[in-house]
């Protein structure tokens, strides 16, 4: 079956099983490789992805779930070669160590900031619920959004 997409501004057509999880039609059919694969049932971030304004796990999405909806993953986030507000403050609080986790954190914080851009600590850390960062990095991770959020909203 053959599914338009919509993926950081352009479209897509791929052939696929509309049961194909959205995970795989972007690492391997589109070759956009920092959406990550982590538990595969929608409960570590790994994968998250913006769709429609709404943070989404794509590994358990099927993509005919996505089929002409409006995706944006962390390859879309810069524009014209200038890093996107969320990436210079990760850069600037060393808010990453390995970075797996890095990409469906940055997504959920787009999503977050795109429907509040001044968010409390709190709506900020329940944002983040469903994304898991083994390597212990939330105080960094919490104030590089906050310093998102401070240029986002300026």
């Amino acid at each position: 079956m053959t599914i338009t997409l919509i993926v950081n501004e352009a479209e897509h057509r791929v052939a696929a099983d509309p049961e194909t999880p959205l995970l795989y039609v972007l690492r391997n059919d589109l070759k956009l490789k920092a959406t990550r694969f982590g538990c595969g049932q929608g409960q570590c971030g790994a994968c998250t992805v913006v769709m429609d304004g709404k943070a989404v796990a794509s590994c358990d999405l099927p993509v005919s779930a996505a089929a002409g909806k409006t995706i944006t993953t962390v390859e879309g986030l810069s524009t014209g070669g200038k890093l996107h507000p969320l990436q210079r403050a990760f850069i600037a609080e060393q808010a990453a160590q390995c970075g797996y986790c890095l990409s469906g954190i940055l997504m959920a914080a787009k999503a977050l900031l795109d429907a509040n851009a001044r968010p409390s600590e709190a709506e900020i850390r329940a944002a983040l619920t469903d994304n898991f960062c083994r390597c212990g990095t939330h105080q960094r991770i919490i104030r590089a959004i906050q310093r998102a959020a401070d240029e986002v909203a300026t």
